[in-house]
């Protein structure tokens, strides 16, 4: 690992169990969005300074970094400097948000666990955050955008469209999650009058596939 002598540690913590130290990062980084291979064996996450996603061994040991690229880091205009963000594994490739650049990018993992070409989904996804599936099987992405306020979905074809907005009570959306035909929101409520919450609603599956 790059970053200094510094390293900040990460921590799992096993129900019933004692915290347990599982890898240190740079000090210097910041570590955001989590996901687990489907293995079970390795923690992926995303450095949203150092550009980087990192490789966690779910069974405790040293860090690596999985991928260092552009793609993942801070565009230098960008008014929120944060690069890469939310992080999903998903039918086989990682995916990743990169605020700075309102970009969505799919990382192919190979047989060995190596990353593959990038590919950029879409690049019109201003202040996104976290996001989530329709379905295991499906790749219509939900993308929580907390600077323009609003949760858009993303198509295969990297099609965007906007399906909530403030005028729904949203209060700057910072993840989502999907659980049958239930969409969960959670509001960071970032600005005044900072109205932090947890929102449900309904997907209609009809409106949403006929775009």
């Amino acid at each position: 690992m790059s970053g200094g002598s510094c390293r900040s540690p990460w921590w799992k913590l096993p129900p019933g169990g004692s915290p347990q130290r599982l890898a240190a990062l740079p000090a210097d980084g910041l570590p955001n969005g989590l996901a687990i291979d489907p293995t079970g064996r390795t923690l992926y996450v995303a450095d949203s300074q150092k550009g980087t996603i990192w490789a966690v061994p779910v069974s405790g040991g040293p860090a690596t970094a999985w991928l260092t690229d552009p793609a993942l880091a801070i565009e230098a205009s960008a008014p929120v400097p944060f690069g890469a963000n939310g992080l999903r594994f998903h039918n086989g490739a990682v995916w990743v948000s990169n605020l700075s650049k309102a970009t969505l990018l799919r990382i192919p993992v190979s047989a060995t666990g190596a990353a593959g070409r990038i590919h950029t989904v879409t690049s019109s996804l201003t202040g996104v955050d976290d996001f989530s599936f329709l379905s295991d099987r499906s790749d219509v992405v939900f993308a929580a955008q907390n600077g323009p306020n609003q949760v858009s979905v993303v198509y295969p074809n990297g099609t965007t469209k906007t399906v909530l907005t403030a005028a729904d009570g949203l209060a700057s959306p910072s993840s989502t999650a999907v659980r049958g035909k239930q969409l969960y929101i959670t509001d960071g409520g970032l600005n005044e009058p900072h109205d932090a919450k947890l929102q449900r609603g309904t997907i209609n599956l009809g409106a949403l596939l006929a775009h």
